[in-house]
């Protein structure tokens, strides 16, 4: 803990890297989603209202003709007719107004809710003059577990034509990024891998709070390693329904109930 570099300020390195690197992609991804969205409702509200405009546009002025004419007045008066026109285009307006307000997306200063102190295995095991040999060998086996699993999970992305992409060294709250050829869209892959008989899995504070936050684009994947070979994905999409209580730092979730609510990669 006397090392210099832990004399600096994390927080603000970490808030610098999001502000540089993840908020610029997000606000990206959201505001092509929003203009997507508001060009097509504007499409539809101009259609519409255009059409009831014209069709009160030119209702009056058969009126103001039938008026001249000294014919006899109709239920409704031109004026009436002239009024409803002017109503409906100010409601136009008012209605392109607020689209015009959604399309201003913006970005507020990312918020950092916690910070972790990763230890390397190795550093431990020199200062604390060699680890146990089961210390070491579940440590060993832990990492393969893991090294397979993303294996399992790079391989079925690459299968359904994406473009995978391993983060798990950037601490995110995820461990893939696969983006779809086709639409440009990311994927947020968190990757659990459980050895044969694990009846639970721990989801930290951050995962469960990146798949609140992106629920639309996160994926959990648990996949099962028995005998040195992964077993095929099972994708669970919006798996968590609330954070995790303010104390906690992680959660057990069982097994079963995840799996039960997944489905093969698609």
């Amino acid at each position: 803990m006397r090392e210099p570099w832990l004399g600096g300020d994390p927080e603000r390195t970490a808030r610098d890297f999001a502000i540089a690197k993840l908020v610029p992609r997000h606000l990206d991804e959201v505001r092509g989603r929003v203009l997507a969205r508001t060009a097509k409702v504007e499409a539809e509200v101009t259609a519409r209202l255009k059409r009831e405009i014209n069709h009160w546009d030119h209702r009056a002025v058969e009126l103001r003709e039938r008026e001249r004419a000294g014919r006899p007045p109709a239920r409704l008066s031109a004026e009436n007719a002239r009024r409803r026109a002017d109503l409906l285009a100010e409601r136009l307006k008012a209605r392109l107004d607020e689209l015009a307000l959604e399309r201003q997306v913006g970005a507020l200063p990312p918020v950092l809710i916690g910070a972790a102190l990763i230890v390397p295995e190795a550093w431990l095991r020199a200062r604390l003059g060699g680890a146990s040999p089961a210390f070491t060998a579940d440590a060993a086996a832990r990492a393969e577990v893991e090294r397979l699993a993303m294996a399992a999970v790079v391989a079925a992305e690459r299968a359904l034509g994406h473009e995978p992409v391993d983060v798990s060294a950037r601490n995110v709250g995820y461990d893939v990024e696969s983006r779809d050829r086709d639409t440009g869209s990311l994927r947020l892959i968190e990757v659990k891998g459980r050895a044969a008989g694990a009846e639970t899995v721990t989801i930290t504070r951050n995962e469960i709070l990146c798949a609140l936050n992106a629920p639309d684009a996160y994926v959990l994947a648990l996949v099962e390693v028995e005998a040195g070979a992964a077993k095929p994905p099972v994708y669970v999409r919006r798996p968590f329904e609330k954070e995790p209580d303010g104390h906690a730092a992680s959660v057990n979730y069982p097994l079963a109930k995840l799996r039960a609510m997944g489905g093969p990669p698609a």
